[in-house]
């Protein structure tokens, strides 16, 4: 189908507008250099999760995951099922990646070998600048670094490319004499009542605002339900005191026995409450992991948006950024944003996910939540590859849904031009407090 003067003209405006990516986890360029690559590594985060929802089974994914392994053993165990897979969202995006930045129209089993060359070659210092900047024209991407991939303290991240957040996850889940010395190495603090424990909360606060963070990350959705009780002082300090009843082992690093999830959740309830409490005293805006999860096979209930209501009413001076739509609480997530002054919705993730219910969710948004409210990007990957693919599709859908909301009159084309500098620009660029120049 052939595209729209008006819709071309769109684009071309769209294009234009340098990108403030609400979330990303890419590691740095110093540690990517260290690293051998190939095309299994674009496949790793979400393409995997597609390939066992299609049958791979564990072992396959072993196989896909073992770069010991050769090249084409690993293609044959993607293959079984990649047919499958390449339709998705994350298919798409790793086969716009493949086509824009190394002239791979397809990924085949013809192709695969080569892709995977020109992927390793790609590695030397100055890819970044060409993949973000030059290419997908994201300005600057707020970044929650994954430790488990990249150890880069906040006060070395590259700051021609990122704005880091901090994530405050251990200090809201401990449940075990085992989480407690984790927080005691990460802060120097030694933790042995709830005042101590809310001491080191500060040392890391005090830290990451000395390091100049854009704010404040929880994403515990992944493990238990956003719904956070208001729990006495006393209560927290009574489940904290049991945490250490029990000796750890310290050649295995477990403690026995453990405190279940459900006993210690008040515990948790309160610290998550000391977390909000800080972030709003240090000015930072709070990012929380809303719906969809990554992986297989998890409790999506725990993630549903609804549930940070009663947090969203008692902390009405702090800046919540919820993400991913909350899918499939997309509506949810709208009234949300529409209702509370200190909620701002995103839609980070969601065009990967699926393309269609992300412009579907926009335009929702545009007729329900006031317009500086939304974010209409957020990467979230690990390498940049990924983020320059998944920028392509966000500028894309909203370029088409602009379009399609000027056809049918609901605003003027002018109004759109407006409304895509702030969606994709300058209403994350204002939330954030980012160092960036006004347009």
């Amino acid at each position: 189908m052939q595209a729209s003067e008006l819709y071309k003209r769109i684009c071309t405006e769209t294009e234009t507008i340098p990108l403030i990516d609400t979330h990303e986890h890419i590691i740095s360029e110093e540690v990517r250099l260290g690293q051998s690559l190939d095309l299994f590594d674009w496949l790793l985060p979400y393409v995997s999760d597609d390939l066992m929802s299609a049958g791979l089974g564990v072992e396959g994914l072993a196989t896909v995951r073992d770069p010991a392994r050769p090249l084409d053993e690993r293609w044959a165990a993607v293959a079984q099922v990649w047919t499958d897979v390449r339709t998705t969202g994350y298919g798409r995006a790793v086969l716009l990646a493949a086509r824009d930045l190394f002239g791979i129209s397809d990924i085949n089993e013809t192709t695969y070998r080569e892709l995977s060359e020109r992927i390793a070659s790609s590695n030397h210092s100055g890819w970044y600048q060409y993949v973000l900047k030059e290419r997908a024209n994201i300005e600057l991407a707020i970044l929650q670094s994954l430790e488990e991939f990249d150890t880069t303290p906040l006060n070395k991240i590259d700051r021609w490319f990122f704005a880091p957040v901090v994530c405050m996850n251990d200090f809201v889940v401990p449940c075990s004499r085992v989480d407690l010395q984790g927080l005691e190495r990460k802060t120097d603090v030694s933790i042995h009542s709830l005042d101590h424990l809310l001491d080191a909360m500060d040392a890391s606060f005090e830290r990451a605002v000395a390091a100049g963070v854009a704010g404040v990350k929880i994403t515990v959705a992944l493990r238990r339900s956003l719904h956070f009780e208001k729990v006495a002082r006393a209560d927290a300090e009574r489940l904290l005191n049991r945490l250490f009843l029990y000796p750890v082992d310290l050649i295995a690093g477990i403690q026995q026995p453990p405190v279940s999830w459900n006993e210690v959740k008040p515990l948790q309830d309160y610290l998550m409450h000391q977390v909000i409490q800080r972030a709003i005293e240090c000015r930072l805006p709070i990012q929380i992991h809303t719906g969809f999860q990554v992986g297989n096979g998890n409790f999506l209930d725990n993630a549903n948006p609804i549930h940070l209501t009663n947090l969203l009413i008692e902390y009405s001076e702090a800046r919540f950024d919820l993400f991913h739509a909350g899918y499939p609480y997309q509506g949810i997530m709208a009234v949300l944003g529409k209702n509370f002054p200190n909620v701002y919705v995103d839609l980070c993730w969601v065009h990967i996910i699926s393309p269609w219910v992300a412009r579907h969710t926009l335009h929702e948004w545009i007729e329900t939540v006031p317009a500086n409210k939304i974010f209409a990007f957020g990467g979230d990957y690990t390498f940049v590859e990924g983020a320059y693919a998944h920028a392509r599709m966000a500028r894309a859908n909203v370029a088409l849904v602009l379009t399609e909301k000027i056809e049918m009159g609901y605003m003027t084309e002018e109004e759109g031009v407006e409304l895509a500098r702030k969606l994709l620009r300058d209403n994350a660029a204002r939330f954030f407090h980012l160092p960036v120049q006004d347009t």
